[in-house]
């Protein structure tokens, strides 16, 4: 692989990991909300790890060559951004030394799979940036290449938002009211982000 490119590609992957967006969002409520942040977290990197594979596929030279795809796709990622940043806002988390009953392990897995696996933006980045970053000249496939940039993407947001949500932990952990407010704004951020992403989307000059 092109070190140059690698390194480039490593540093605008971590430059956009610690941009606060619909991921800090939810890392924090699952630092909030849950015993473990493990299932949240790792259903995040199981969404962008399901992206990668699938632009080394070749699937995204497809989505880009039929803009109708892509935007389903934003479609169905900012509207499912945004109904969870509104079950976030009218349903605030406080801190909780378990996990309750219509919170399980698999559900935290589900939920961090879809605000990754859906989330437009993580979608642009693959689909549209990361394949820039490879080199026809390289020793190794162009496939090859995108995947070693995918995991190298996974290690950032692994590192970045167990930190954040461990963070959240410590910080609000011991003040139940402040974490139901952050819950609260962290679910607006998401209602936000997914209404801007739909205006760039289907309003072009916004």
């Amino acid at each position: 692989m092109d070190y140059s490119l690698t390194v480039a590609f490593w540093a605008l992957s971590l430059s956009l990991v610690m941009t606060p967006g619909a991921d800090w969002a939810y890392a924090i409520t699952a630092g909030t909300r849950n015993f473990s942040i493990a299932p949240a977290i790792s259903g995040m990197l199981l969404g962008y790890t399901a992206i990668t594979l699938v632009v080394a596929a070749g699937v995204g030279a497809l989505v880009a060559s039929v803009p109708h795809v892509l935007t389903g796709m934003t479609l169905v990622g900012a509207g499912y951004l945004f109904w969870l940043g509104l079950q976030c806002f009218l349903k605030p988390s406080a801190p909780a030394m378990d996990e309750s009953e219509d919170d399980t392990w698999f559900g935290q897995l589900c939920r961090g799979f879809g605000i990754s696996g859906l989330n437009p933006k993580g979608m642009l980045l693959f689909f549209a940036i990361l394949p820039q970053f490879t080199s026809t000249k390289a020793a190794w496939p162009v496939a090859s290449q995108i995947t070693i940039l995918g995991i190298l993407h996974v290690i950032n947001c692994a590192v970045i938002y167990s930190f954040v949500a461990q963070g959240a932990r410590l910080v609000l952990q011991s003040r139940p009211d402040v974490a139901q407010r952050v819950s609260q704004v962290s679910g607006i951020a998401m209602m936000l982000i997914a209404t801007i992403l739909l205006f760039e989307e289907f309003v072009p000059s916004f």
